[in-house]
């Protein structure tokens, strides 16, 4: 766990973190956990099953869960029993639960599936989010390779992908971070499907200076 201010974040694996403060309790993108705290939000970035997961969703959620994603992701939770699936968009502004939430451009410009085929297109509309908790401001950043609206984000703490194949390298992440200007950066997407705990070391390794980069276990 790290705690940045007084928010709080586990790492369960993958892009999956549990985010806590003011007497809530976020999740990003669950997948392959266990359960615990039941949820007041959820985040998942796109469709995709290792970040729209309902069965993953269902273990942390109650009538009074919010979960925010894309309007191509909503179908899938349909058999969840939740408050309300909210859409956005990239460039879309909401709050939810008094949290500010601004959904990010995520797409790959050079990661294929095929020739000339990417695996998450900009047209699909996956997301990431800048959420405002605490004063705090926390950057998710998705599935996304090094994209122009990056630029200037400037949150306190990013979550960041680092392990190539359908996702920024390393390399990429450490550049990234020149545009993006977090104070804390923190990697993902590694370990579970692709990428390894070297990935996340490398990015550290390569960081601008004036990011401090945390590496967190896994929570058991």
């Amino acid at each position: 766990m790290y705690k940045y201010g007084e928010v709080e974040f586990t790492w369960l694996g993958h892009d999956c973190f549990k985010v806590k403060a003011a007497g809530l309790t976020i999740y990003f993108d669950p997948y392959e956990i266990k359960g615990g705290e039941p949820a007041d939000i959820v985040f998942a970035s796109h469709g995709h099953f290792d970040h729209l997961s309902p069965g993953d969703i269902a273990k942390i959620s109650t009538g009074e869960t919010v979960v925010v994603t894309t309007p191509s992701s909503k179908p899938q939770l349909s058999g969840v029993k939740l408050k309300e699936v909210l859409t956005v968009k990239p460039g879309d502004r909401v709050e939810v639960k008094g949290v500010e939430v601004q959904a990010v451009p995520a797409y790959n410009v050079n990661k294929f599936m095929s020739p000339g085929r990417v695996f998450h297109p900009k047209e699909e509309g996956g997301v990431g989010f800048l959420v405002t908790l605490a004063g705090v401001k926390i950057y998710h950043a998705g599935d996304t390779d090094l994209i122009a609206e990056m630029e200037g984000l400037q949150p306190d703490v990013a979550l960041i992908p680092v392990s190539g194949t359908y996702v920024m390298t390393a390399e990429e992440a450490a550049e990234a971070l020149k545009k993006i200007k977090p104070k804390v950066a923190i990697p993902m997407h590694y370990g579970s499907i692709v990428g390894s705990p070297e990935d996340a070391e490398k990015f550290r390794q390569l960081a601008p200076k004036e990011v401090q980069v945390v590496i967190l276990e896994k929570e058991a």
